[in-house]
């Protein structure tokens, strides 16, 4: 058998993290070589595997208890599964079936969330440190010849930083208890804004913009209650055309 690294250092849980499968296997014929090799070792609640690039080649096979999982993990890492060595861990985060089954709906509902916001910071993340990279100059690039110096223009003024300049898209804003609506029709006003927006957990105001149609501020009191709003009613059609509304974070 081959030789397969140590697993991490992760501490126990139901769901077995599976890497190194064979990516050209369809996810169904996976997943049924995936059920008929785990399920010797206890009861499988979920078998994941994603058709996505960046999850291809991975897999979580979700037991009911821990035990089940702990022998997996001993029995089979390194086993060969269309000729490449499957290399097991336990997963870093417990699954959705895991949370619905020792802590019901409302838990599950609330491990969403969390995911979900945890996924929109890394994606807000991932965009500013793409906006620097193609902000940054190569290293050690020398000025262009012949191109004036940049002081005569805006000459005083305190220089930018490299990271102010990068501004976040409006898409990958992280989670926050606010957020803000906008492409609202112009018949939008308070009370019809409250019946949208306040059925979310945590509601505490709408606030409209003296003067200014088409936008709005909605605050929770926690940013899960802005996460479950701004999920349910992102691209939400409004007003008599039916216009889609765009609802983002406030930026901070």
């Amino acid at each position: 058998m081959a030789t397969v690294p140590v697993p991490a250092n992760i501490p126990p849980n139901p769901t077995v993290y599976v890497r190194n499968l064979e990516e050209r296997i369809k996810p169904d014929q996976l997943k049924d070589s995936l059920a008929e090799i785990f399920s010797e070792y206890g009861t499988i609640l979920e078998i994941i595997a994603k058709t996505n690039l960046r999850a291809k080649g991975q897999a979580f096979i979700v037991f009911d208890n821990v035990d089940s999982a702990t022998h997996a993990i001993d029995e089979i890492n390194g086993f060969d599964l269309f000729d490449k060595p499957m290399v097991l861990d336990y997963a870093k985060t417990r699954s959705d079936a895991t949370v619905l089954k020792e802590r019901g709906d409302d838990e599950l509902e609330a491990h969403k969330r969390r995911r979900l916001a945890e996924k929109e910071r890394r994606q807000a993340h991932e965009a500013l440190e793409a906006q620097k990279k193609l902000k940054r100059p190569p290293h050690g690039a020398p000025d262009a010849p012949g191109r004036p110096a940049k002081t005569a223009k805006g000459a005083g003024l305190k220089p930018t930083s490299g990271a102010a300049a990068a501004v976040i898209p409006d898409e990958y804003l992280p989670p926050n208890k606010i957020l803000f609506l906008r492409d609202l029709p112009d018949t939008a006003d308070q009370e019809s804004l409250m019946a949208v927006f306040g059925r979310f957990e945590g509601f505490q105001e709408v606030r409209l913009v003296p003067g200014r149609k088409g936008i709005a501020f909605v605050e929770y009191e926690s940013e899960s209650g802005a996460i479950s709003a701004k999920e349910a009613t992102s691209g939400l059609p409004m007003g008599e055309a039916g216009k889609p509304i765009r609802v983002t974070y406030q930026r901070q």
